[in-house]
């Protein structure tokens, strides 16, 4: 499985999480078989509020799931709509939100949980 989970660099595992998806400047992506991390540009980051574009971005990386601090309802269903799972964590890192997830923390991401008008 391919995960994404927004950051604020490229440090790959030690990257800091970004409190919202769409404005992430890159996108972590984790393997989980092979366990390896790999970092992408989001060259939508400077989009505005409500017209994220993510389920492009993301295509061409085969990504099956999110794992983020904060999103919009939009790109909450544009990902529903392309298969992707998005799930909500308190983490601080990369590693620290593989770890969450792996531990049964990560709690899925329902519209009640969306962002509303630029606020998470």
């Amino acid at each position: 499985m391919r995960i994404c989970i927004p950051a604020l660099d490229e440090n790959g595992i030690d990257a800091p999480l970004s409190n919202h998806f769409g404005s992430a400047p890159f996108f972590a992506l984790y393997d989980t078989e092979a366990k390896q991390v790999s970092t992408v540009a989001n060259d939508n980051s400077g989009h505005v509020h409500g017209a994220c574009m993510p389920v492009g971005t993301l295509k061409e990386h085969k990504v099956d799931a999110i794992l983020c601090k904060g999103m919009g309802s939009r790109a909450l269903s544009l990902l529903a709509s392309a298969g992707v799972k998005a799930y909500v964590v308190e983490a601080e890192t990369v590693l620290a939100a593989i770890k969450e997830l792996e531990a049964g923390r990560a709690r899925e991401f329902t519209a009640d949980l969306a962002c509303q008008h630029g606020r998470h």
